[in-house]
């Protein structure tokens, strides 16, 4: 008798093709077991409540900050103490910077980081033979006019973060504050001189649409902090390759770019438990991460996957070329209310960076709005 999983995952070649490439690789491993994966737009399944997701799949690829939330609120299934505790061991060893730690909660896994992500650089080689590799060059090729940077409000958060977090200021540190007022107008000096001179609409933009402007048209030829996709490092992806290299270094080097990525969690209502709990191992596995998930569009989350020589090739240098800068990137508060605090303080930091606000207002309304949900946590 065949046990029918379902999955839902995001609408990508990275977040959609990985899972459904592995799912049809499974069944020569699995018989039995049918995966059937489902997508919806980044926006839609940010939106979704994961309490009406988890009625509906097994399988649930999830951003790691969803996990406090989920996991106390009886949503996810845990994957310790399942039977697969020694493949835990392994892929906890093999975890890209704290890629795994990120699905831990309470001392239990929630959930395993089968995808690996931060914000890094991009460039095109075709067009620069060297790309800026400090914050200094960074902004002297910005007045050029040949630098693109995502400033939708989730970016422009994160971006936020990744400067502040690389000059040595850690955003939400425990101190009840968003940053120090001092810190916070620093990391604003920098991010408003790089607005000043990337295309007004980039505070509208995310990742995606800045890659593609990158990879179609020759006018523009770097982006000093965006989410990396492997998939337009790929031959015959877009009209041209990007090639993703470190973030600008600062103080700290190129650590504290804001952590992100995505792992798959089984549903605490699954029907067939054992089943999405045998799959998703499967699924984080090395073998799979480096060969099948790979090859079907995705960004692996197992450090073996980074290692290897043929991912490397065929993305020119991707994992390789970004690894430092995921080694030492900043985790997110591990708290329920993080998501709800975030949604809140995203769009402040665009606005200050569009004009519509004060920096100083700015920092204010983070640091309270920070404030008031350290308090509930």
């Amino acid at each position: 008798m065949t046990t029918a999983l379902r999955g839902i995952t995001w609408e990508h070649a990275r977040g959609y093709g990985s899972v459904v490439a592995a799912a049809d690789a499974y069944r020569s491993v699995q018989p039995d077991v049918e995966v059937a994966w489902e997508f919806r737009s980044l926006q839609a399944f940010a939106d979704h409540p994961l309490e009406r997701l988890v009625e509906q799949y097994d399988l649930l690829v999830i951003d790691h900050p969803h996990v406090p939330l989920a996991a106390e609120a009886g949503l996810l299934a845990a994957l310790d103490g399942t039977g697969h505790d020694d493949e835990l061991a392994t892929l906890a060893t093999q975890s890209v910077g704290r890629s795994f730690e990120s699905y831990t909660h309470e001392g239990r896994q929630w959930g395993l980081a089968t995808d690996a992500a931060a914000q890094v650089s991009a460039y095109r080689p075709d067009l620069i033979s060297e790309p800026p590799r400090d914050w200094p060059a960074v902004l002297e090729l910005a007045r050029e006019g040949r630098v693109l940077w995502p400033g939708k409000p989730i970016d422009a958060f994160s971006s936020l973060i990744t400067v502040s977090a690389g000059a040595g200021a850690y955003p939400m540190s425990g101190d009840g504050l968003f940053l120090p007022e001092q810190d916070a107008l620093a990391a604003f000096d920098l991010l408003h001189e790089l607005a000043a001179h990337v295309p007004a609409d980039n505070l509208s933009w995310n990742p995606i649409q800045v890659a593609d402007a990158l990879a179609e048209g020759d006018r523009f030829a770097y982006s000093p902090l965006l989410f990396g996709y492997t998939n337009y490092s790929r031959v015959g992806f877009r009209a041209h390759r990007l090639r993703y290299i470190d973030i600008p270094s600062a103080a700290r080097g190129v650590a504290g770019s804001l952590l992100g990525g995505a792992g798959v969690a089984v549903s605490a209502r699954s029907t067939a438990p054992a089943e999405a709990i045998a799959h998703a191992f499967w699924l984080a596995s090395a073998p799979v991460q480096a060969g099948v998930y790979f090859d079907g569009g995705g960004q692996p989350g197992n450090s073996v996957a980074w290692d290897d020589d043929r991912t490397n090739d065929l993305t020119l240098d991707f994992f390789r070329g970004t690894r430092a800068t995921l080694e030492g990137a900043y985790l997110r508060p591990r708290t329920r209310s993080y998501l709800d605090l975030q949604d809140r303080l995203s769009p402040l930091v665009t606005r200050a960076l569009a004009g519509e606000l004060s920096d100083a207002d700015c920092i204010r309304q983070l640091n309270e709005l920070t404030a008031r949900a350290t308090e509930v946590s």
